[in-house]
């Protein structure tokens, strides 16, 4: 009689077997995409330069207007096939012009990220991009929409001059809880028209609905802990909307929702549950946490005066259910500099 448990045993070692494989596949083909990437992102800085230097030999000015562009564009597709639109010789000509040390250039960075951020004519805004794609593995996608969302110009509108360079140059640095925090927030992929009368739950719903997209816009370093967490204190039951826990900061993060202006007694309530998460639930090692009141209306100086004598880590920020104007940003951020 054979036994049962060989079996299961056998089963189990071939089951092993696929996924190791599986594993080790999945890492080969995740490595030759890379190589491919980098070795693409080369080529076409490659051909930027040599445009460059055909220009710097006196032979003709590749302005957008010139038929250089044209001819190269339409000599390549003849003789190598895709992938030279004028379009894509236009921006490998600006790969080379913006990144003329090949040193600078990422490997973690494809050539569809490059050529987002060349879209961006502010040196000091697409270097954050960069910097920020890099440090938190943006796909391409996410690049799109933090660029179509203005992450640049709302985060540098809570810095000074010398804050807004650093950003550039270093990306967004999490080393205490305003560096977190952002005012306004941008909510537009929950598809919430401008118009429409919605509720705290239905907001709250509609998060949960698009968390990953919700995760993206609060930041790097933000997980998921809990929705409509359950305080109980003197036989009465709070809730704070979400719940979330910092891994760089270390410590937890509290968002109430709020669909109409904030009030002093909204700021209280707030104020109760840091106090509760700092005695019941913060662990060994935890950091004091963060709570954020997201509100679509706010009056300054109430809130001023409110979170006035409050020690505890307390922001009250807006949200917006569309995308901000570009341009209003940028003239504020323009200011600081």
């Amino acid at each position: 009689m054979i036994n049962k448990e060989i079996i299961e045993k056998k089963e189990w070692d071939y089951d092993t077997l696929i996924s190791s494989i599986g594993t080790v596949l999945e890492k080969a083909r995740k490595y030759v995409y890379s190589q491919i990437n980098q070795i693409l992102v080369k080529t076409y800085w490659n051909i930027g330069k040599q445009i460059i230097e055909y220009e710097q030999k006196g032979k003709e000015k590749a302005e957008y207007g010139s038929k250089l562009l044209d001819n190269l564009s339409k000599d390549l597709k003849l003789r190598y096939g895709k992938g030279f639109s004028r379009s894509n010789i236009i921006y490998m000509r600006l790969f080379y012009i913006k990144y003329s040390k090949s040193e600078t250039l990422s490997h973690q960075l494809s050539w569809s990220h490059y050529f987002e951020l060349l879209k961006v004519e502010d040196d000091l805004e697409r270097s954050f991009y960069e910097k920020q794609c890099i440090k938190e593995n943006w796909s391409v996608r996410e690049l799109k929409r933090q660029k179509n969302s203005t992450l640049f110009e709302r985060i540098a509108l809570s810095k000074d001059k010398k804050g807004v360079l650093e950003l550039a140059k270093k990306g967004l640095l999490i080393e205490k809880a305003t560096d977190a925090v952002k005012d306004p927030y941008v909510l537009e992929f929950l598809g919430i028209p401008e118009d429409y009368k919605y509720s705290e739950k239905e907001l709250e719903q509609r998060i949960i609905d698009n968390l990953q997209k919700f995760l993206l816009e609060l930041g790097r370093g933000f997980t998921f802990v809990s929705r409509q967490f359950r305080m109980t204190l003197g036989n009465r039951h709070y809730y704070v909307d979400l719940v979330f826990y910092h891994r760089i900061l270390k410590c937890f993060v509290l968002i109430d929702l709020k669909i109409d202006e904030v009030t002093h007694s909204d700021i209280g309530q707030m104020n109760m549950y840091i106090n509760y998460f700092k005695k019941e639930e913060t662990a060994k090692g935890d950091n004091e946490p963060i709570g954020i009141i997201l509100t679509k209306e706010k009056d300054r100086v109430v809130v001023e005066y409110a979170l006035g004598g409050i020690s505890n880590k307390l922001f009250v920020s807006k949200y917006k259910l569309y995308l901000p104007t570009k341009e209003e940003l940028e003239k504020e951020v323009k200011k600081l500099l």
